[in-house]
């Protein structure tokens, strides 16, 4: 039997432990009821299983029945803070958090290639690391689960890992995206305060008005982007909050914003920091004005490794069929923590179109959004995918000695 038989053979298996994730959405690097459920569905499985000191993360391994290199597999398992919407068959009972992106099918895809590879082990030339990672929604949790030893696990660093990431909409169902280079932007957070002082509306000569230096500094980084940057290697930066000021006719002794940061090299993500904190220094010199800016470098670039990118596109082929695979024109302009992960190992990061049957990927609510739904269609062919890139990798290795 094929590991795509074998996945949906355990379908209903998939599609149950998948639900109790999304019943009970957690969020950050805590998340004991989800961890606990992982725990269960991996329970009596021939595996070397660890938790995480600092978060709620769990840690496999399984041991090939012959010797050989190792391979890691990630999967993430945190929520977002948000109230799930729309008609989906299962939706969150905890209010105002929601698996919004989908790291409950991550999470079950994750336990199923675990089951289908434990089932296979005779066949393994190595080990395979499962990584169930909290905290990937802005907490870095990769990074913890680095620190705290997950890339040694087997004792030994992975000669490659491999992601997938589900999308709701733009991509249809069942469809496997990925390219070689950059294939996540790097994010990082800005946040600003320009001070001066208050007055009446009425005689601004007497105040030291904040507020159309700080207008002055979110246009000017519009066209320091522009103008300061490749278009062929682009810089975003989105000012999403700003907020001044108590009545019309006071002048605030404060203006604060705050926007995100995207870049898709790690010579623009050097380069941008410099010159956005350049430009608003620079800006309220001009006016007088003292400026805090703080910038927060949260993720690096996520970059695909060449081989291991062409690697999941011929296994894509051979598995599911030709038209599965598409190669992304450009890097999608979102962001991840297995970024820290690619730093480290060979890695290759990939996409697949969940949009819910008889829903247009194209008019479908995108990740993140409360209405965002996601088909439990695709369970088996992601858990699949995740075993079969594990053992046709390390039997690639066996094979090349």
């Amino acid at each position: 039997m094929s590991l795509r038989e074998a996945a949906h053979d355990i379908g209903d298996e998939l599609v149950r432990l998948r639900h109790a994730l999304h019943r009970e959405p957690e969020l950050g690097l805590n998340l004991p009821r989800t961890q606990e459920k992982v725990l269960a569905a991996l329970a009596g499985l021939p595996l070397t299983v660890s938790t995480g000191k600092g978060l709620s993360s769990v840690t496999a391994v399984l041991r090939g029945a012959r010797p050989g290199p190792a391979v890691l597999l990630r999967g993430d398992m945190d929520a977002l803070p948000v109230t799930e919407r729309g008609g989906s068959p299962v939706v969150s009972e905890v209010h105002g958090r929601m698996h919004a992106c989908g790291h409950d099918l991550h999470t079950t895809m994750l336990a199923g290639a675990a089951h289908l590879l434990a089932a296979r082990r005779d066949r393994l030339a190595g080990d395979v690391v499962f990584m169930f990672q909290p905290g990937e929604e802005g907490a870095g949790g990769a990074k913890i689960m680095i620190d705290e030893g997950v890339l040694d696990a087997a004792g030994r660093r992975p000669v490659a890992a491999y992601a997938l990431h589900v999308i709701s909409s733009v991509i249809p169902q069942g469809t496997f995206v990925s390219r070689a280079g950059p294939i996540m932007a790097a994010a990082d957070r800005l946040l600003v305060t320009v001070r001066g002082a208050g007055g009446h509306g009425s005689t601004p000569h007497r105040a030291s008005d904040p507020i159309p230096a700080a207008c002055e500094m979110v246009t000017a980084l519009q066209t320091m982007v522009t103008r300061g940057f490749d278009v062929f290697d682009p810089v975003v930066v989105t000012v999403g909050s700003f907020h001044a000021g108590t009545a019309d006719n006071i002048i605030p002794e404060e203006a604060r914003f705050e926007a995100t940061v995207r870049s898709f090299s790690a010579e623009a993500h050097t380069r941008v920091q410099e010159r956005i904190l350049t430009l608003l220094h620079g800006i309220g010199a001009a006016h007088g004005l003292t400026v805090d800016a703080h910038y927060d470098v949260s993720y690096p670039v996520t970059v695909n490794d060449r081989g291991e990118a062409a690697f999941v596109g011929d296994t894509v082929r051979e598995v599911f069929d030709e038209h599965r695979y598409v190669t992304a024109p450009q890097p999608f302009t979102g962001a991840e923590d297995f970024s820290f992960v690619c730093d480290q190992v060979p890695s290759a990061f990939v996409a697949l179109g969940a949009c819910p049957t008889g829903i247009d990927p194209a008019r479908a609510a995108y990740n993140h959004a409360p209405e965002a739904a996601f088909d439990d269609a695709v369970l088996a062919d992601g858990a699949a995918l995740y075993a079969e890139l594990a053992e046709r990798r390390l039997s690639r290795e066996a094979e090349t000695g």
